[in-house]
């Protein structure tokens, strides 16, 4: 699932770029409103983390045109106000859901991952292809009734093939959808984990559902192989 921060606190954004990406999510940071606008034009999000005070343009006025561009997107706002007056202009100008700073890490997992879950209502949580079950909520991954133990970013690139199952994905969309704008490291970590994948959830169990397309991509058998 991606998530865009957008915060002008440099130190807590990157701390929670740090915490979600442990928790699975990937994620991109953006310091000001207008180069949050422009990051959510480019790429498609499911999550926004918006604060309220920001350089350039404020987090209202960042909400308002997301809402009025059509953004489906799920937007938690922070701010280091509290009061019902500021919540309310958040909800009004289109936000899911409010938070003030100081927050507690743990409460604003839980607030993503609930807003996740409403947003996200149109796509399946649990993907059961053939006897591979893939619960998105829970990050967990069975095989046979098995469980199997995947790293974050294992997880999100076995997601990301069996919400696309059947079809072939090329690399560079995975490298996309899966790890933050500013990987800058080789492009074939998408092939190690991928051969991860292939040890954990075919190898034990005789399959081959997760396949290699020879200069085109991979795709993960719609059967689940």
């Amino acid at each position: 699932m991606r998530v865009l921060v957008i915060e002008d606190e440099r130190r807590l954004a990157a701390a929670l770029q740090r915490g979600l990406e442990t928790e699975g999510f990937s994620v991109d940071v953006a310091h000001d409103g207008l180069e949050g606008l422009r990051l959510a034009d480019q790429r498609p999000y499911d999550l926004i983390v918006l604060d309220i005070m920001l350089p350039g343009l404020d987090g209202y006025r960042v909400c308002a045109r997301l809402r009025a561009a059509g953004h489906p997107a799920g937007i938690l706002m922070l701010t280091a106000k509290d009061g019902e007056w500021d919540e309310a202009e958040a909800l009004d100008t289109g936000a899911d859901d409010f938070l003030s700073k100081p927050f507690s890490y743990v409460v604003l997992v839980a607030r993503l991952r609930a807003l996740a879950r409403r947003v996200g209502s149109r796509r399946p949580r649990v993907l059961a292809l053939g006897d591979l079950v893939i619960d998105s909520d829970a990050r967990t991954c069975t095989r046979a009734g098995t469980p199997t133990r995947l790293t974050a970013r294992e997880f999100a690139v076995l997601e990301h093939l069996a919400l696309r199952a059947g079809a072939v994905v090329s690399k560079r969309e995975i490298l996309d959808q899966v790890w933050d704008l500013d990987h800058d490291g080789d492009p074939n970590v998408v092939e190690v984990h991928v051969s991860a994948l292939r040890r954990k959830i075919d190898t034990p169990f005789g399959r081959a559902a997760v396949q290699t397309m020879r200069g085109v991509g991979y795709r993960l058998a719609a059967d689940g192989g």
